[in-house]
């Protein structure tokens, strides 16, 4: 509490500090909800110790989280919305920066407190999937007009598959843990789809697409939701926010939430491509663009699906095959049963594929 409370004295939080407690359930930052109070009753916030292992380049990560949400809350107050329920608000040092670094070289940052919300863990169903679409759709929409060349690379080349391509031949060339072997067909399966790759970059580089600003991390617990209402409040989790395509946020939602079994399921039989929950997802999620898509992004929303699936199968295949030196694993061959079942999921979505173009392009109308 003592650290903490020393932290807390640099933002501009209003009032006294009452409380501070861990708070949530993520497995990135050090987290905790701090309550304080003031002549007009209590007001909460949200204090976050930043993990610079995972993100090195704090300086950019939090660059880009200022414009963004500063962008938005002058776009929401102008059209008559709730800024600081809508969008996160950033909570300045009272140095006036972005974030703060302590005397440990720890990296610290803190946001208006959001009340009265829920998340999802998991799917619970066509409307919740629908609101989730609107949300991703709605925050989106809402930076269409903002210039994304401004905005810092946080992860290099994050979503560029082919560059998860060569790391992939890299860690198979070099086997240095034994385990090719045992993955024959998981290879065989990245090499057949090697074509897949370059699509989605090379519309991005030759313009076909337009650059957009993108969350990049589009699980449904990324959406608070009103604990009345129920309906989408805010998207969240911004430190992934990048320049790139929207397609990859469609497909990597769509890979999160239109699956029927969990992403590490062994019985591949229970793994199968959910097209009524995808049906949702596309409504609500081109809804909320309102009508900002390209034909050409329209056309191409199921194939990223169908990509960020491959993509992610690839990634657990290649760190399997490099010893499992990023994802942590719970078992020996963990990350080999998690590139299967997003194996199978892509194999179920290509079955589809007719079907999901058509489901785009009918909401696009």
């Amino acid at each position: 509490m003592e650290k903490i409370e020393k932290i807390a004295e640099a933002f501009r939080f209003q009032g006294t500090l009452k409380d501070a407690v861990p708070y949530g359930n993520g497995h990135i930052n050090d987290t905790y909800a701090l309550t304080y109070e003031n002549g007009d009753g209590k007001k909460r916030y949200i204090l976050q110790k930043m993990n610079k292992s995972v993100f090195p380049d704090i300086k950019t990560l939090m660059h880009n989280v200022a414009l963004v949400t500063d962008f938005l809350a002058e776009k929401i107050t102008a059209r008559g919305g709730d800024s600081e329920r809508e969008t996160l608000t950033l909570i300045r040092t009272k140095k006036g920066d972005n974030y703060l670094v302590d005397d440990d070289g720890e990296n610290w940052r803190a946001f208006l407190f959001i009340e009265n919300t829920l998340s999802y863990q998991s799917a619970a169903g066509e409307e919740v999937l629908e609101d989730a679409g609107r949300a991703f759709g709605t925050f989106i929409s809402g930076l269409a007009d903002f210039d994304a060349s401004l905005l810092g690379e946080v992860i290099k080349n994050f979503h560029d598959t082919r560059d998860r391509y060569a790391k992939f031949e890299a860690a198979l060339a070099a086997d240095r843990v034994g385990r090719a072997a045992t993955a024959g067909d998981e290879i065989a399966f990245v090499e057949s789809r090697k074509d897949y790759c370059p699509r989605i970059v090379s519309m991005l580089e030759s313009g076909r697409i337009p650059l957009r600003v993108t969350h990049n991390d589009t699980k449904l617990n990324n959406v608070l939701v009103d604990a009345d209402s129920k309906k989408a409040v805010c998207v969240i989790d911004l430190d992934t926010i990048m320049p790139g395509s929207l397609l990859y946020d469609f497909g990597d939602a769509v890979r999160f939430g239109c699956s029927t079994a969990e992403e590490d399921e062994k019985d591949l039989e229970k793994v199968d491509f959910d097209i009524r929950l995808y049906e949702a997802f596309a409504k609500g999620f081109i809804a909320g663009t309102g009508g900002s898509l390209t034909d050409t992004e329209v056309d191409n929303l199921a194939f990223g699906a169908i990509l960020m699936t491959y993509e992610c199968g690839m990634r657990f295949l290649t760190d399997y095959l490099d010893g499992d030196n990023y994802f942590k694993t719970a078992y020996p061959g963990h990350n080999l049963v998690r590139c299967r079942t997003q194996f199978r999921l892509v194999e179920k979505m290509e079955a589809r594929l007719g079907e999901m173009n058509a489901i785009a392009r009918k909401y696009a109308k």
